[in-house]
């Protein structure tokens, strides 16, 4: 993984209506990107639900949460509505994304999959803090308090 801070690596991919959405899409803004295995399983749910439950603290910091993983356009669907997920899920079903941003590699058991990452990215499109393990419990606050240092430090933390 790249020591930070590095530039964003650039994506395109379909969210959870199937349209396309881009790296770019967010100039001008922070960005919270996450990468999650799974949609609709305990550990991701707990993540989103958290994530969630913060987006209002964010927005007024300036910052949008966007979720990737693996699943299905009609998958991020169903999970959003279920679970009132208030922020855009992308499918990157090819994993060429979650492979740049370092999100896939061995997990337990030797198996290989997405691992749970948060990239904390600055409006100008640098990554200033990554999660390299995110924790599902209580990670939305953990984001806030992190940007909220970044912004007042004005460097990585």
């Amino acid at each position: 993984m790249q020591k930070v801070p590095f530039k964003a690596p650039s994506f395109t991919l379909p969210d959870e209506t199937n349209s396309q959405v881009n790296l770019k899409d967010f100039a001008g803004k922070w960005l919270v990107l996450y990468f999650y295995p799974k949609d609709d399983t305990p550990g991701c749910t707990i993540q989103a639900c958290s994530l969630r439950d913060a987006r209002d603290d964010l927005m007024d910091m300036g910052a949008v949460v966007v979720g990737v993983s693996k699943d299905a356009t009609d998958s991020h669907d169903k999970f959003k509505a279920k679970h009132s997920l208030n922020f855009t899920l992308l499918s990157d079903e090819s994993g060429e994304t979650i492979k740049n941003y370092g999100a896939w590699g061995k997990k337990m058991f030797g198996k290989e999959g997405i691992l749970r990452k948060t990239f904390l990215i600055d409006p100008n499109g640098i990554v200033q803090k990554v999660y390299a393990r995110a924790t599902p419990v209580g990670h939305g606050d953990a984001v806030i308090s992190d940007i909220k240092a970044i912004q007042k430090n004005n460097k990585p933390i």
